[in-house]
């Protein structure tokens, strides 16, 4: 497995956690950095983790709106925390990463929700980043 793949799946774990704990994002990536640190073969994909949570953090209201616009059946708050989770990733890494194409971010995200969710939701959040890539990058997958 890549270390973007592990990457997005450590920072899946630290979104869903602090969602489901109500503790702050940034306190959750905090101990798991801590934790991170002490084994050197997650540094890789640990880096990109918390470049993703990161980028949550520094435009997290900016996101949440830009996904209640495009899913406004679903407001963020009524989605499922995992399924808020790993949009909000896909949010993160279309507006932050231009150098990935859409269709990756599409499907890796479709690939956990496969894991950790429903395939219902698979199709519900790959639709959902397909109007923000429209959205923030012009383009459909």
């Amino acid at each position: 497995m890549s270390a973007r793949r592990k990457g997005r799946k450590r920072a899946l774990d630290i979104l869903f956690a602090a969602d489901v704990r109500e503790q702050p994002v940034g306190t959750v990536l905090e101990s798991e950095s801590d934790r991170a640190s002490k084994n050197p073969d997650q540094q890789a994909s640990f880096a990109f983790a918390t470049e993703l949570v990161t980028g949550f953090l520094d435009s997290s209201a900016e996101i949440d709106a830009l996904i209640g616009e495009v899913s406004s059946d679903w407001p963020v708050n009524r989605m499922p925390a995992v399924d808020r989770s790993i949009i909000r990733l896909g949010a993160v890494e279309l507006k932050n990463h231009p150098d990935t194409p859409t269709a990756v971010v599409i499907s890796e995200a479709g690939e956990l929700a496969s894991e950790y969710s429903t395939e219902e939701s698979r199709g519900f959040i790959q639709g959902v980043l397909g109007s923000l890539a429209d959205r923030l990058r012009g383009s459909s997958p």
